[in-house]
């Protein structure tokens, strides 16, 4: 993970660009709390050990949003995303380590899908080169998370594991559309 080339200077930067990173600031602190949670409730040394290599480089990303928006600017809503995040990681965690790992590849599925958005807005848009560089850079974190996760999972999800990774996912576009606003 690279550090920003820039810093953020919030009188450059349009309303939907800080947004964007209001929600990719308030996702990276409920990936670190999804990590958290996990480890609050598994015993399983696998699940711990990916837990715990994961939750290293989520931090490391959300160090970065902190650095690039300002205090003011973040989500108003953190204590819910704290909470959301916990029990994102927890609920599978108690259920067992095939559904930890498809619940993780379910939410770096979304926020890869997520950081490639704004990534193309920005291309487009010919905003700051290092901004879309630091923002690419996480993309590829999080794909190698997916990836690790999916290699991990085995089998088919069942009724019950399909129904939670829809409400993961819906729930997960939710917190963005929310994190944006506020």
């Amino acid at each position: 993970m690279r550090t920003p080339a820039a810093t953020f200077q919030t009188d450059q930067y349009p309303d939907w660009l800080i947004a964007d990173l209001r929600s990719d600031h308030a996702g990276e602190l409920g990936a670190v709390m999804i990590y958290t949670g996990i480890l609050a409730v598994s015993r399983n040394p696998a699940v711990r050990t990916f837990a715990q290599e994961h939750l290293v480089t989520e931090q490391t990303h959300l160090q970065l949003m902190e650095s690039l928006l300002p205090r003011r600017l973040r989500s108003k809503a953190q204590l819910p995303w704290r909470a959301a995040g916990w029990l994102i990681g927890a609920l599978p965690a108690l259920i067992g380590e095939q559904w930890v790992f498809a619940t993780i590849e379910a939410v770096e599925t979304f926020v890869d899908e997520h950081y490639a958005e704004q990534i193309e807005r920005l291309r487009l848009q010919e905003f700051e080169q290092s901004l879309r560089e630091t923002l690419e850079a996480c993309q590829a974190d999080e794909i190698a998370h997916k990836h690790d996760a999916a290699a991990r999972r085995s089998g088919s999800p069942s009724l019950a594991l399909s129904l939670w990774l829809r409400t993961v996912r819906w729930g997960s576009e939710a917190a963005v559309m929310v994190a944006r606003a506020i």
